[in-house]
Formats: structure tokens, sequence, C-alpha cells
């Protein structure tokens, strides 16, 4: 099987929220950033990966498996770390392992106390008496702790230093140096996206608004910035986000288009950040569907 996680058509209803029709395939051996503003669904998505939610409609397969049917040999096989631990905040870490340990077959206690080791984790310490960056350490630790092929990181990073998150990129890399091994990263932070993600999912309000690798992302746009008078009609009208400010204008624009526009329009390299932002701010809502892509 070539592909890690395949998500078909997946949809979730709630009273105020709707998750609709998304699609992604994170293939083996690659890593893979989900990204989107605060309530565009990417923690609901995960909660249903994990069947901690019901989905209404879709097809979830983990390593070719039904994410339901084959849920018990799935999990066996992947590591999630989400934004805040959920364990006892009195238990130490060798607490953690004595409760997480007989849930895994394949648990491996060596790789465990090494990891803790090589992150310089003192076993005895108590997980209410650790830092943000140790506590995501030990989570880090946990979710590698038996075979997992898949992690599934929700947040992790959020409120961390530049030390730290650099630290942790430096763990995903070497995790995804196994051809087998995949990671989905979901992140408001995406500068560290762009450092270690070979795919971008991006969701807004529960649509799908992008799939595919990020460099065809990040090539296809560039941010104008200039005079809106200098813009025609259909040039205006392509601007994705189009912001009226104190020097003029500013929005993300196709760079296949670039050709027409006037010389008094100045471009610059549209980051993920960018892409979010503008598409966020467009007058015009986006949706895509399998055979489509942002603009």
């Amino acid at each position: 099987m070539n592909n890690s996680l395949e998500v078909t058509d997946l949809c979730k209803n709630f009273r105020d929220f709707n998750l609709n029709h998304i699609n992604f395939t994170l293939p083996r051996g690659y890593i893979m950033g989900f990204i989107g503003p605060n309530g565009s669904g990417k923690t609901t998505v995960i909660k249903l990966i994990l069947n901690m939610l019901k989905k209404d409609q879709g097809i979830i397969k983990v390593f070719g498996q039904d994410h339901i049917h084959q849920e018990v040999d799935i999990k066996e096989n992947i590591g999630v770390v989400f934004e805040a631990p959920y364990y006892i905040p009195d238990w130490n870490l060798m607490d953690l392992e004595a409760s997480v340990k007989p849930f895994y077959k394949t648990w491996n206690s060596h790789r465990y106390y090494s990891l803790l080791k090589d992150f310089e984790l003192n076993k005895n310490q108590k997980i209410k008496t650790l830092s943000k960056g140790m506590k995501l350490k030990f989570m880090i630790a946990a979710a590698l702790a038996h075979e997992t092929k898949l992690l599934i990181l929700d947040e992790p990073t959020s409120g961390l230093d530049a030390v730290s998150r650099d630290e942790l990129l430096g763990i995903l890399g070497d995790y995804v140096t196994s051809e087998e091994k995949s990671i989905l990263f979901s992140s408001h932070i995406t500068s560290d996206l762009e450092k270690i993600a070979d795919y971008i999912t991006f969701i807004h309000k529960g649509e799908l608004i992008y799939t595919g690798t990020k460099d065809e992302l990040l090539e296809k746009y560039c941010v104008i910035k200039g005079d809106g008078s200098k813009l025609t009609g259909e040039q205006y009208e392509t601007v994705i986000g189009y912001t009226e400010n104190t020097t003029g204008f500013e929005g993300l624009y196709p760079l296949k288009a670039l050709s027409g526009l006037s010389a008094n329009i100045v471009t610059d390299t549209a980051t993920l950040d960018d892409i979010i932002l503008f598409t966020n701010r467009n007058k015009v809502a986006f949706k895509c569907n399998t055979n489509e892509r942002l603009g």
C-alpha cells in the first residue's frame, strides 16, 4: 500500500458548523501540513480519522484499512500528539509508561526511555512540573515508543519558542527518513511547514481549498501591491483577498496572469501565511473538489 492515509468525501454536520466533502491523500514516507484558520475543521478531521467522532459521510482508510472496522490494528501503528497532554498531572514519566504500555503490543520500553534521555527528560519528574516544550517532548516519546508508522500532530507547537520548535522539526525529519513512515502535521505556524512539509491540505470554514504538493501551491501565487486604479476589471476580479490600505492595495495573484499587470504593481513571493490570510479575506467563497484547486 503506497498511501498512509486516504480521506474521501468526508462530511460531518454540527448545529453551527459543517465539514463538507473533504478529500486528501497522504503518500507513505511524506509529511503533510494541515492548514487553515481557527475553526476551519482541522481538529474535527483528525478526530474523525481517529474515530473519536462519528462521520456522517465518507471513507477514511489508514494503511489501506477501514478506520472503523480495523481500528484496533490501525491504532497499534499510529502515534498522536495533541496541543495539550491527556495525562494525569501528578504522574511522573514512569507512571505514564506503566499506564500506556498495556495498550500496545509493540511497546518498546527501551526505546521510550532512550527517547526520554535523548530529550533530556527526567523519568521521575511529574508531568505538571514540565514546561510546554518538555511536555511536547514526552508526548513525542510516548507516541514513538511503539511501532508507529503514522504520526498525527494537532497544533503541538502552539506557544513553543523557536528553539523548541526547531528541535521538534529535527525529530520529525529524522522520523520520516524511513520511507515507511508519514506525518500529518496540523499547525498555525506555517513557517515550520514551509521547512519540512511535502504536501499541503488547506481547509477553510469546513471546505477543502487545496490539497497537493507544497511547492505547487507556493509556485502558483504571489502577493501584489500598488495602485488599485491600475488594475483592469478582469484583473481586479482575479485578485484574491483584495484589500485597500493607505498606500494602495494588496492581494494574492496567480503567477500565470502576471504578464498583463501594470509595471507600477509590485510583486512579492507568497508564503503559506499569505495564502491563508488573503483567502480568508477574499470576496468570493472558495470551494474545491477532487478535480479542482485554489484559484
